[in-house]
């Protein structure tokens, strides 16, 4: 069963407090969270413990290149980028190899790093983590990454904030249906920053008392008005 393209059903990771043979330190969870809420807000990118994972690089991305990404358009061989007029003027996409890596990664490492677009410093993966979704079905070197991540947690507070995300990801891929089209979510990521965008609504005690119809407005209501909030900090002063 799809709606605009978003399958009903995703694959969930497991709870993010199981053990697992391997774990890979995501940072505190609400320190994590601040950030990469700022970071849709504002573009200012996340500080993401990468180490040699190169999941991203090799998982079948089309990079935006926007104009103000200025190093990354003199570093990126022109062929190699294509116009997308949709999304604005001067807006650039590069695609990906046959084998769904990158054509900047050179001998396993990305050749632009210090000048990449800022699409890329954008990128969190940890985003999945906490929203306890997989990448999707094409990304196994993200999912793999992502049953790995473990976030810390430095109070109960933090622990309900996680568990809330998770709880909105979950609602919004079950009621999928109920959303209006506008404000749906196209992908696995698209869900995740969706439920961080509205987390808060699930930190309402008087949630489970709701039909799913008023769930679904407030989750809308919460998603606009942190939209609007990332508006008006882009808008220049006068």
């Amino acid at each position: 069963m799809q709606k605009g393209g978003v399958t009903a059903r995703l694959r969930m990771i497991q709870d993010p407090e199981t053990p697992a043979t391997a774990t890979i330190d995501a940072g505190p969870f609400g320190a994590w969270l601040v950030e990469f809420r700022e970071s849709l807000r504002e573009h200012g990118g996340t500080h993401v413990p990468c180490g040699e994972c190169v999941g991203c690089c090799v998982s079948s991305y089309s990079i935006l290149v926007r104009p103000e990404d200025t190093q990354a358009l003199a570093a990126i061989p022109a062929h190699l980028l294509t116009r997308v007029p949709s999304l604005g003027e001067g807006v650039k996409a590069m695609g990906y190899l046959p084998d769904g890596r990158c054509p900047m990664l050179q001998a396993g490492q990305c050749s632009i790093y210090s000048h990449r677009p800022q699409t890329c410093r954008d990128y969190d993966c940890r985003v999945f983590a906490a929203a306890g979704i997989e990448a999707g079905e094409t990304k196994p070197a993200i999912n793999k990454r992502v049953r790995e991540w473990r976030f810390t947690y430095v109070s109960e507070q933090e622990r309900a904030a996680h568990r809330a995300v998770r709880a909105a990801a979950a609602f919004i891929i079950e009621h999928h249906a109920q959303f209006p089209e506008q404000r749906l979510p196209k992908n696995p990521s698209g869900i995740a920053v969706f439920a961080v965008k509205c987390y808060e609504v699930f930190l309402d005690d008087s949630l489970a008392r709701r039909c799913t119809e008023d769930t679904v407005s407030a989750i809308v209501n919460a998603s606009r008005r942190f939209d609007e909030s990332a508006q008006s900090r882009s808008r220049p002063l006068p």
